[in-house]
């Protein structure tokens, strides 16, 4: 949370600090993860409330999708962007050389950190930290919350083929590429008769087919196939 002033320095820093720097400075005391577990069970709770405030009409399981498009991964990177994080985690030499200031694990697990050294910080008062994520969270399009309650992308993809291509389902070639043994990074791509539609990264080879799925669907959409 750079752009909010911090009381104690020091839990900002832990709430930057990577697991990677600290295994290479030993001195540099305690890296993030314990934060990172308290922010994402506060962005549970404040996603949940907010949506539930905001729509009063929609049910539980529209919301429940919702709540899920709100704090998942990319979007969390990209609020880590808005707020400043990118440039000041602190990582070890190796994440850095693969890319570790662009990875949207590594930015949102460092996101929720920084939420949680936040809450910490104002006497783990709720008030403070919702006032900052509310505006985010009003950042968010609603297109967003549109494209991604609807059918799961891979089997909309898969539909899509079978309508208009084959009955054989989408062929997905899924391989770790990078990240750290308990952060890795997936890519997925995905070929129907041998022909790549879209290409996606997760964090695992769900979230990565997910991805791949929903790219093969924009490439059709800017191509107008769909």
């Amino acid at each position: 949370m750079q752009k909010e002033k911090f009381n104690n320095s020091s839990l900002l820093r832990c709430a930057l600090t990577h697991r990677s720097y600290v295994h290479e400075n030993p001195l540099e005391g305690e890296h993030n993860e314990r934060l990172e577990f308290l922010g994402d069970a506060l962005l549970t709770y404040l996603s949940g409330d907010y949506l539930y405030r905001r729509y009063p009409d929609i049910e539980e399981d529209e919301l429940t999708r919702r709540r899920s498009a709100l704090v998942d991964e990319k979007q969390l990177s990209k609020f880590a962007y808005e707020v400043g994080l990118e440039k000041k985690m602190r990582l070890g030499k190796g994440a850095i050389r693969e890319g570790g200031y662009q990875n949207p694990n590594l930015l949102s697990s460092t996101f929720e950190a920084a939420i949680a050294a936040y809450y910490l910080d104002n006497n783990s008062e709720i008030e403070p930290v919702r006032s900052v994520i509310e505006k985010l969270f009003d950042s968010v399009p609603e297109k967003i919350f549109v494209s991604r309650s609807k059918v799961d992308p891979k089997n909309q993809f898969q539909a899509w083929v079978q309508r208009n291509i084959t009955q054989e389902p989408p062929d997905y070639m899924t391989t770790q590429v990078g990240g750290l043994p308990h952060a890795p990074e997936y890519l997925s791509e995905v070929f129907v008769e041998r022909k790549k539609f879209g290409q996606g990264q997760g964090k695992n080879k769900k979230e990565a087919e997910k991805a791949a799925a929903e790219d093969a669907l924009d490439n059709l959409a800017k191509e107008g196939f769909i």
